[in-house]
């Protein structure tokens, strides 16, 4: 059967998952365009990993339905559609690296070379050793090796850099906008913050199983209103500057403080009349500040 290359990568309606009392996904609506790069956050307990899991079809949804590129996550799965790495996963031990992929790559209907697998995955230097023996950074190259044997459509990433070094991680999405340069559509779900500000196209964030807010990185940043006021003080007295006129909050890094302000040129004159301050910086709120804000809003409710 042809798929219509209208329909759209990921399409979820009314998506819903409860563990007991614990409703995990509470009726999430979202729809990801081919060729999206799209970061899914959320605290702990928000409800990424188990919507990855109903859209892999890991999971059955108590209600709503899931759809990629207009077929059921079996269907799509079966035919090579969808690559996934998941946060946990048996590895067999006693393969090596090449093997595992290997071995991947003869349960698809049709694989790429598992050689060019291994070197865009970064997984060549090791391919030799057993998985036993990788550390978990090595393992996460060898989930990813295994992703993309299929030569996805779609690609579902969670947690996809947990267990590597600043260097990997960066390495890692080197190789990911390679990915996506040929218009391939990747789902990642992540804690790093500056993973999802630097190369996702659209941020969606869950908060306790629901879709709170959707949006580039800047609308996400400007649903946040505020500035933070980065300055020297030595010896501040951190209470003093909690009650400075538009301070919201304050943060310390040794000399340094960061006053998160709803007014920061209340703030600015209340700091420079009342303080040795210098090196003083105004910037917008970043990404982490627009997440705490969201986050914090809505367990307020």
């Amino acid at each position: 059967m042809l798929i219509a290359m209208t329909n759209p990568a990921v399409q979820l309606t009314g998506l819903t998952k409860a563990f007991g009392a614990v409703t995990a996904v509470g009726g999430v609506d979202l729809t990801i365009r081919r060729g999206e790069v799209v970061a899914l956050l959320g605290p702990n307990g928000a409800g990424k990993s188990t919507t990855i899991d109903m859209i892999l079809g890991l999971l059955r949804p108590d209600s709503g339905t899931v759809l990629l590129d207009g077929q059921p996550p079996a269907r799509a799965v079966a035919r090579g559609a969808v690559g996934a790495l998941l946060q946990t996963g048996g590895l067999l031990p006693d393969l090596t690296a090449a093997e595992t992929v290997r071995l991947a790559a003869g349960l698809q209907r049709k694989a790429r070379p598992v050689g060019e697998v291994l070197r865009e995955a970064g997984v060549e230097p090791f391919a030799g050793q057993k998985v036993g023996g990788l550390s978990g950074g090595q393992q996460q190259r060898v989930r990813f090796a295994m992703a993309l044997v299929a030569d996805p459509e779609l690609l579902v990433l969670d947690e996809p850099t947990t267990g590597l070094d600043v260097e990997s991680r960066r390495a890692f999405w080197t190789t990911m906008r390679e990915q996506t340069a040929g218009g391939r559509t990747v789902l990642f779900a992540t804690h790093y913050l500056d993973e999802a500000d630097a190369y996702a196209d659209r941020i969606v964030l869950l908060r306790s199983g629901k879709l709170i807010a959707d949006g580039t990185a800047a609308q996400i940043k400007a649903a946040v209103t505020g500035r933070v006021i980065r300055a020297t003080v030595p010896g501040a007295d951190l209470a003093a500057l909690a009650a400075l006129p538009g301070v919201d909050r304050v943060e310390t890094r040794g000399d340094v403080v960061l006053l998160h302000c709803n007014d920061s040129d209340a703030a600015l004159r209340g700091l420079l009349t009342t303080t040795a301050a210098y090196d003083v910086e105004v910037t917008s709120r970043n990404l982490e500040d627009a997440f705490i804000a969201l986050t914090a809003a809505g367990s307020a409710q």
